[in-house]
């Protein structure tokens, strides 16, 4: 099945589906990844509580990655996007009003939903065809850089709503208060989130012809994805590298239970070093066209092993500052530029572009349960090994995984050669 030629597409496009692939996440994650010690203290969550609902939101996203998939290679990505969209910011009306932790346990469920079954493989083939067939690199590292770049932008604009609404000083707040400021903070990301859908409805170019694939049926498209050899690598690659990104969660709490920063201070440590992201993934668009993928991948998982590794083995503590900034840029320096790309391999893995929605799904399924087991794990890790111990268990599950990503990416690096031979 050979792929259409096509071009790159429109400046707007690109835009929009970067302020999509972030800000549809900035509930159910980015909030609680900036603001996590001030997210647990006014919904009176433990770490495991917390965990255990992004873990609900995991199961559900799970099941719906693979018809989810299916789906984006059946209709025009704006329509399913913007739906996505409305129905992800309706549940935060509903977390604004500080629900108990069974309802909090719903909204995660219906988020695993609302950001997965319309959206995931909506977007990510809506971006494949937007890099044209000669720039999947630019296409990727634009999207996950402009990501970046948004999620550091909200958690800051956050921060400051937070900080303005907070009467006292966040030393001396009352917890009601802190609600109350909190609650700015997430109407605020609700309207937003809103906001972006009624945009992508009306000014998103609905694609382009010839991706659209209505001749075989879900399950016979499911089958044939399975038997190409790429997928299953990818796989590997994704939950590798998606545990890393689990891990940026603890930044700020880390911040907070080893160095001893204060809530605002930690925030604004969860916040800052979201702003690696698209500094490292837009400098990945700019020059991966002129590399191979999957080597610059290979490069990703050694530095993340190695910053891992360094958190793992107990060196960063307290009043190390700059040991501490050193190896979070580290570890989130090799993160970073692996989610840039590991979609942007299936080009050169073979898959078919008419395929590129229930590739993601079948791919997602197995590379995004992360979602399901690593923060519940990270979770009780933490609560019940209190301070660097804990944190250290889980940089120690991070440098297994960079271990796995790493072998999984040198047999594709393999497999491509065979390929070209």
């Amino acid at each position: 099945m050979k792929d259409p030629e096509l071009k790159k597409g429109s400046f707007l496009s690109i835009t929009l589906l970067i302020l999509s692939g972030e800000l549809i996440f900035l509930l159910p994650y980015v909030l609680a990844r900036v603001f996590r010690p001030t997210f647990l203290e006014v919904f009176n969550l433990t770490n495991l509580q917390l965990g255990s609902l992004f873990s609900v939101y995991g199961i559900v996203a799970i099941l719906s990655y693979l018809y989810g998939g299916v789906l984006s290679d059946k209709f025009q990505p704006k329509i399913l996007i913007a739906t996505s969209l409305f129905f992800t910011a309706f549940g935060g009306l509903v977390l604004s009003t500080y629900p108990s932790y069974f309802m909090l346990q719903i909204i995660w469920g219906y988020w695993g939903f609302s950001t997965v079954f319309l959206f995931w493989g909506a977007m990510i083939k809506a971006t494949r065809v937007w890099g044209g067939t000669k720039n999947q690199g630019e296409a990727f590292g634009l999207l996950d850089g402009g990501r970046g770049l948004v999620a550091a932008s909200m958690g800051t604009l956050g921060v400051l709503i937070f900080s303005i609404f907070l009467t006292n000083d966040i030393q001396v707040a009352t917890l009601v208060e802190r609600k109350d400021a909190f609650r700015y903070v997430i109407l605020f990301s609700s309207f937003i989130v809103f906001l972006n859908g009624i945009l992508v409805l009306f000014l998103m170019d609905s694609g382009q012809e010839g991706v659209i694939n209505n001749n075989y049926s879900s399950i016979q498209n499911i089958k044939s994805v399975l038997k190409i050899p790429s997928v299953w690598l990818i796989m590997f690659i994704i939950i590798s590298a998606y545990v890393g990104y689990k891990v940026t969660d603890i930044y700020s709490l880390y911040a907070s239970d080893v160095m001893k920063f204060d809530n605002l201070e930690a925030a604004n440590i969860g916040s800052l070093q979201l702003y690696l992201r698209p500094l490292v993934c837009l400098l990945i668009a700019l020059f991966a066209d002129k590399k191979s993928y999957i080597n610059l991948i290979i490069i990703g998982f050694v530095i993340m092993l190695i910053g891992s590794s360094i958190f793992a083995f107990g060196i960063v503590k307290v009043s190390m500052n700059y040991v501490f900034f050193f190896s979070l840029i580290v570890v989130a320096t090799g993160t970073y530029s692996i989610r840039a790309l590991y979609f942007s391999i299936m080009q050169e893995g073979r898959i078919p572009l008419i395929m590129t929605g229930t590739a993601v799904g079948v791919i997602s399924v197995v590379g995004y349960t992360p979602d399901i087991f690593a923060s519940p794990v990270m979770g009780y890790l933490l609560d019940t090994y209190p301070g660097i111990i804990g944190h250290q268990y889980v940089f120690s599950m991070l440098v297994l995984f960079s271990i796995t990503g790493l072998l999984a990416s040198i047999k594709f690096s393999r497999l491509m050669r065979s390929y070209s031979n």
